[in-house]
């Protein structure tokens, strides 16, 4: 944990922009695979009402794309996760199918999280972006994670931080977080809040903020888990209407 703590402080130090496009809606509950188990999840998110212009010069338009990429996962330990995201894909409006990217990634956690009242984990995300996903090329991702198992009601919190790699100035406050009513072993509603504030020196104003709030549905039976919600943005600076779809294995 010592180690977490020093890695978090010198990412913190060394954040991207708000507001670019993403590839993954999930708010970490610190479960990872069991060790020398390979995991694959298929995350998809489409954007059936959203912005008409890039959020940046060359960027993708929101409206009416389906952004995308698979995650392979490998349980190390029972505390600690290697994750890798390949290929990053997007179906644009305006550039048709494009090629994003790819993202490694740290997870650490505390061990059958899943089991405890109390959890928590911190997960560290390196990501290659192309021109048109990112306005830098290289960015960072870091998640803590924050949740409590209360009998059948469970509450986690991502407090983000985005690391565009162009000092402290620019780290971007993006924070997730979810309430979920487990209704038996497999089934589970939630609603999921996703945010982004801006940069953590001045936050923008409220219309300017992304702010979007998702019903969802889950099943984690076997052998497949499946995740799909729908999301409402409730700031102008919000796509309107969003929905995910997120499917996820163990491979051996």
């Amino acid at each position: 944990m010592r180690a977490i703590a020093y890695g978090l402080c010198a990412a913190l130090l060394s954040a991207r922009p708000g507001f670019a496009q993403t590839d993954e809606i999930e708010v970490y509950d610190a479960r990872i695979a069991a060790p020398g188990i390979v995991n694959l999840t298929v995350h998809d998110n489409y954007t059936f009402s959203g912005l008409r212009s890039p959020r940046f010069s060359g960027g993708l338009v929101p409206d009416h794309t389906l952004n995308g990429v698979p995650e392979f996962a490998f349980g190390v330990t029972d505390w600690f996760e290697q994750g890798l995201y390949l290929p990053l894909y997007s179906v644009a409006r305006n550039r048709g199918a494009t090629l994003d990217g790819f993202k490694i990634r740290e997870l650490f956690v505390v061990p059958d999280a899943a089991d405890r009242t109390f959890f928590y984990g911190i997960n560290f995300e390196f990501s290659d972006n192309a021109k048109h996903w990112d306005t830098s090329r290289y960015s960072q991702e870091v998640r803590p994670i924050i949740g409590w198992h209360l009998g059948a009601v469970d509450l986690i919190v991502n407090p983000i931080i985005d690391n565009p790699f162009r000092g402290a100035k620019n780290l971007d406050f993006a924070p997730e977080a979810r309430i979920a009513w487990n209704l038996s072993k497999d089934w589970a509603i939630a609603a999921e809040q996703y945010s982004d504030f801006g940069p953590v020196r001045h936050f923008l104003p409220g219309d300017q903020q992304s702010q979007q709030l998702f019903g969802v549905v889950d099943f984690n039976g076997a052998p497949i888990t499946v995740e799909a919600g729908l999301g409402f943005g409730l700031t102008q600076a919000s796509d309107r209407l969003v929905a995910k779809l997120i499917l996820s294995r163990d491979l051996n």
